[in-house]
């Protein structure tokens, strides 16, 4: 609730005030400007990082790994995108923690470590018809191929 309440009221305020204040100091059209120009600095940044990620996340999935790494990155990064499109300078200062690697890094780790985030990835492997896991200690009996069946339960209604 207190965070709620720091997000919505006061990082306005702050912002507004901050900006209030540099643009007394050199003037609303330079204010503008950066404030513009961080916008579209942040833009490019965010599709160069999402795209790396996007492909070290596509590698992963190639390999048979899961990409939980670059999934927090991906969720990083709209974050960091969504803060640089927003007007001021305090919510681009986080926007751009979140869109530099080593930064955007680091960032991850504090909150893995703090277990703000948390990821439970299995040993996964690749097949033909998509990604099978291959640690689970209540695994079915295996296929005729020796790979796990997968079973799903679930419903149905068969309709003429």
């Amino acid at each position: 609730m207190r965070f709620l309440f720091v997000l919505f009221v006061v990082l306005p305020i702050l912002e507004m005030w901050l900006l209030i204040e540099v643009g007394s100091l050199i003037g609303s059209l330079p204010t503008i400007a950066m404030v513009v120009f961080t916008a579209v600095v942040g833009a490019a940044l965010l599709k160069q990082q999402g795209l790396d990620t996007l492909t070290r996340a596509q590698q992963r999935l190639n390999t048979g790994q899961v990409p939980a790494k670059e999934i927090l990155e991906g969720l990083l990064l709209a974050v960091g995108g969504a803060l640089l499109l927003t007007p001021g300078f305090i919510t681009d200062s986080l926007g751009f923690v979140c869109l530099i690697a080593p930064l955007r890094q680091g960032l991850i780790a504090i909150l893995l470590k703090r277990g703000v985030m948390q990821v439970h990835a299995a040993n996964f492997q690749a097949t033909n018809s998509g990604f099978t896991n291959t640690h689970n200690a209540d695994s079915s009996p295996s296929d005729k191929t020796g790979r796990d069946s997968v079973v799903i339960e679930g419903d149905y209604k068969k309709e003429e």
